[in-house]
């Protein structure tokens, strides 16, 4: 998070007066955590980046809907999850209504963390959307269980225990596929 003397509710407070400094300010503080909610939905890096930045603009439009300015973060990534859900139904409606041509393989191998970048995503896939949201705000953007139930709406408990099952199906799933290429 970007460090700003602001608390939230003064932010959206100021962003509601249409000080455009303040929204830029809100949109540094949580545009990773909107990025990896998008990405959870959408397993796609380039339109989890379009999402976002869409679900963004939306919260800036319907500022003055905030009912308590507290719940901003539950709020706005509940609008990048409806955003990235909307964008997966018309990405589907796109993908089933033309043949896309197969593409040639290309057998060079990939550098080590870049290959390991292809199999972390591919493993995501084996998750739910809420185990990859959780996996993905705590382990990659470091926010507390605390935080994740309040933007969730779910419980501490049961942010904890989504994240144990994930990471519990990431290493099997990880694991299974380092054994394939030891194999190869």
């Amino acid at each position: 998070m970007v460090p700003v003397d602001d608390t939230i509710e003064e932010l959206i407070a100021r962003a509601r007066r249409g000080e455009p400094r303040a929204f830029e300010t809100i949109v540094r503080q949580h545009l990773r955590a909107a990025y990896a909610v998008a990405l959870a939905v959408l397993r796609r890096p380039t339109d989890a980046e379009d999402v976002a930045q869409e679900a963004l603009i939306v919260a800036l439009e319907r500022i003055d809907t905030l009912r308590d300015a507290r719940q901003f973060r539950g709020w706005l990534l509940q609008i990048v999850r409806n955003q990235a859900l909307n964008w997966r139904g018309r990405r589907e409606k796109r993908d089933v209504a033309r043949e896309a041509p197969e593409e040639p393989v290309n057998d060079a191998p990939l550098p080590d963390a870049l290959a390991f970048r292809f199999r972390l995503l591919e493993a995501m896939a084996v998750l739910g959307s809420t185990e990859r949201e959780i996996v993905l705000l705590h382990d990659l953007e470091g926010w507390t269980h605390v935080e994740i139930a309040q933007a969730l709406g779910i419980s501490v408990v049961m942010s904890r225990q989504h994240l144990f099952q994930a990471r519990r199906k990431l290493r099997t799933r990880l694991d299974s596929g380092a054994e394939d290429v030891d194999h190869e």
